[in-house]
């Protein structure tokens, strides 16, 4: 299975009037723009994708809708509590598993620091390997069996700025 990870791109920041909850946060207007930009880097690189799965936080769904329409995908969003901060990255794995492991490609948009962390236990087996993802940024990930721990090897990781040039 391949497995992205995408974080959200560009949010109104922290204790913007009107959104004083985080969970509450959506994509500034700069930051769905650029997401468009982003989506269509994914498409021109070929990423195809079977599942997506999204925080159900607004700034993460937005985003995911983004990559939804442009990459064109014909299966539903999957909205999931386990994406969201403070999220259980042990229950998204058996969710991972339980519902979409026969898919070929599954993409996850969600928040940081929990993707890095999820990324560096895949890779490493622990979850303090220093990896960031940038707003927006993409990591691929190639998986046989999909467990929380060492179990995926890095396909590759672009930042934003390279993913919005693809799209030129």
């Amino acid at each position: 299975m391949d497995l992205y990870v995408l974080r959200h791109a560009i949010a109104v920041p922290h204790g913007t009037e009107g959104y004083e909850r985080d969970s509450d946060r959506p994509l500034t207007p700069r930051g769905a723009r650029k997401m468009e930009r982003i989506a269509r880097g994914m498409k021109r690189l070929g990423v195809d994708i079977d599942v997506l799965l999204t925080s159900p936080f607004p700034r993460a769904l937005q985003t995911a809708e983004i990559v939804h329409r442009v990459l064109k995908l014909k299966s539903d969003l999957v909205l999931t509590p386990h994406l969201a901060v403070g999220g259980d990255q042990e229950d998204l794995i058996r969710e991972i598993m339980d519902n979409h492991s026969a898919r070929g490609s599954v993409m996850i948009c969600g928040h940081e620091p929990s993707l890095s962390e999820l990324i560096a236990v895949l890779l490493s087996g622990k979850p303090d390997m220093h990896v960031t993802m940038k707003k927006g940024g993409l990591c691929r990930l190639s998986v046989s069996q999909l467990v929380y721990g060492r179990s995926a090897v890095l396909e590759w990781m672009l930042p934003p700025r390279v993913l919005t040039r693809v799209a030129r």
